[in-house]
């Protein structure tokens, strides 16, 4: 008796350490998931390089964009995938520069019908959004989920259209409120924006963008422009998704992708912040909307005030992230999709937008000069990344696939042309990139290289020019004066990194027949 109760005793010993074995291996599982730091991207649309103060803006005030910096890192030399919107989110999405990227430009789906008529894509939603990605899409939502994140999106899509498998829940992101048109987003009040796969009504009249003021109206009186602000101001419908999100997912590690339309035209802001900025700058003259999107009565005043509401919605956020307990286990990058623009009574010159560049129209968005595609970048990640730091790696928006992946402990795509910057963003030793390179089928097609100090560029390849133009921006960061005659090895470098890195778009919409497409 005594041995068969020896016997019990041990079984139940082993028994008892295996089913404790058991548990801490089922507890560190899940304290692994726990511990993978949720990531918070947003993209500001059309955000020059210096409208942010820590990047040397002096008009515009951005204070919880720069406490990301002040607690973080800011890089100096980072770019985006594009000069314009759609082709940008693409190469951001994707991990695929410009010259494999499968969205290269502003492609409107215009075979559909009348897709430009406001009115007609609110009546009939197969005339909104943009062409379809391909199916077979990869994209970093994609990779967050195999990474076993929560994953959502806040804001301009612009990849897709209704009723397509490429919208964003079909790729990659559990949830999303947004525009899913970039169309649509030329007004900041839309009849509608899309919860996921359906439309969601906000309450307001049907203002088509770009309507001007009829005869005889007094551009002077703050009352003329009435029907250009609504029930609903879309930022704020999107902003409280996103914090909502937040807080149903603050258990477990999510990834946010904000991609906020602001400061994008139209020129549309809360009353409280245009007054303020209208206390600050003094009175100035209306735009008229002569080059586009809706009359201003104050267009300085309501283009800083979209910027630094903004910025107030980005300490909202980190304030609730720290109210969550959260906040020190969050990587918040912050970024823009493109260079300062130039139409809908923006004013780039007048802000200093470009900082050290011109951004004026034929220098920013749009444009493959540095004014077009460099976007200032701060980091913020607590207890990992040094705070007030600065980072001079040259990177792009290719880089940020890898670099996600990396963080999230998930491999990244075998065809990705990035480079993870997690070693700068942790300061390790980083691997830099023996160069980048974009091309892009419009305004004019284009061209451009970036290696080391040397950045080249091809502009009008649609009338012939194959011509390339060098600069050294190390002490030429205006790109004023060409300097390919004086350095013809160079230039055959460049040339030959066009021709290995572009690949013949799938759509012809993108070919551009003079590189052999």
């Amino acid at each position: 008796m005594n041995l068969s109760r020896t016997h019990f005793y041990f079984i139940f010993a082993i028994s008892y350490l295996l089913l404790a074995n058991g548990c801490t291996g089922a507890k560190s599982a899940q304290e692994e998931s726990k511990q993978k730091p949720n990531i918070i991207y947003i993209l500001a649309d059309d955000l020059g390089y210096g409208e942010l103060g820590c990047f040397g803006q002096e008009l515009i005030e951005t204070p919880n964009i720069d406490k990301l910096a002040e607690n973080g890192i800011k890089f100096t030399q980072h770019y985006s995938g594009a000069p314009v919107c759609a082709p940008s989110r693409c190469v951001l999405l994707t991990g695929l520069h410009m010259g494999h990227a499968e969205v290269r430009g502003n492609d409107e789906w215009k075979e559909r019908g009348d897709v430009w008529n406001y009115e007609s894509m609110i009546a009939d939603s197969t005339l909104e959004g943009q062409r379809p990605m391909s199916e077979a899409t990869i994209t970093i939502g994609h990779k967050m989920q195999a990474a076993g994140y929560k994953t959502a999106m806040f804001g301009k899509w612009g990849l897709g259209a209704p009723h397509t498998h490429s919208i964003p829940t079909k790729m990659g992101f559990d949830f999303f409120v947004g525009y899913n048109c970039q169309r649509q987003a030329h007004t900041y009040y839309p009849v509608h924006l899309y919860k996921n796969g359906a439309r969601l009504q906000l309450g307001n009249d049907t203002v088509a963008p770009s309507t001007k003021f009829g005869k005889n109206t007094d551009p002077y009186d703050l009352n003329s422009y009435n029907d250009y602000t609504l029930q609903s101001y879309s930022p704020d419908v999107m902003f409280s998704e996103l914090t909502g999100f937040v807080k149903e997912n603050s258990d477990n590690p999510f990834f946010v992708y904000w991609a906020s339309p602001i400061p994008h035209a139209a020129l549309q802001a809360p009353k409280r912040w245009v007054d303020y900025y209208v206390n600050k700058f003094g009175d100035e003259e209306p735009y008229l909307g002569n080059k586009a999107y809706f009359p201003a009565r104050y267009p300085h005043a309501t283009y800083a005030a979209m910027v630094s509401f903004l910025d107030e919605n980005v300490g909202k956020l980190v304030q609730q992230l720290k109210d969550l307990g959260v906040y020190d286990n969050t990587l918040i990058i912050f970024t823009s999709d493109n260079g300062a623009t130039y139409n809908g009574g923006t004013d780039s010159p007048w802000f200093n937008s470009g900082g050290p560049f011109k951004s004026e129209y034929g220098w920013g968005k749009g444009y493959v000069n540095e004014g077009g595609i460099r976007t200032p970048m701060v980091a913020s990640w607590p207890g990992k990344i040094n705070p007030g730091t600065e980072s001079e790696h040259i990177s792009a928006f290719w880089d940020v696939m890898p670099t996600l992946c990396e963080i999230a402990g998930v491999d990244a795509p075998e065809d990705t042309d990035g480079i993870s910057f997690l070693p700068a963003l942790i300061g390790d030793n980083q691997t830099a990139h023996e160069h980048l390179y974009w091309e892009f089928p419009s305004y004019g097609g284009q061209q451009a290289v970036r290696m080391g100090k040397w950045k080249a560029i091809r502009k009008n390849i649609f009338k012939g020019n194959m011509d390339l133009e060098l600069y050294n921006l190390e002490e030429d960061i205006q790109e004023q004066t060409n300097i390919a005659a004086q350095h013809p090895e160079i230039v055959k470098q460049m040339e030959a990194i066009m021709v290995k890195e572009h690949v013949p778009a799938e759509s012809k919409r993108f070919h551009i027949k003079e590189l052999g497409d």
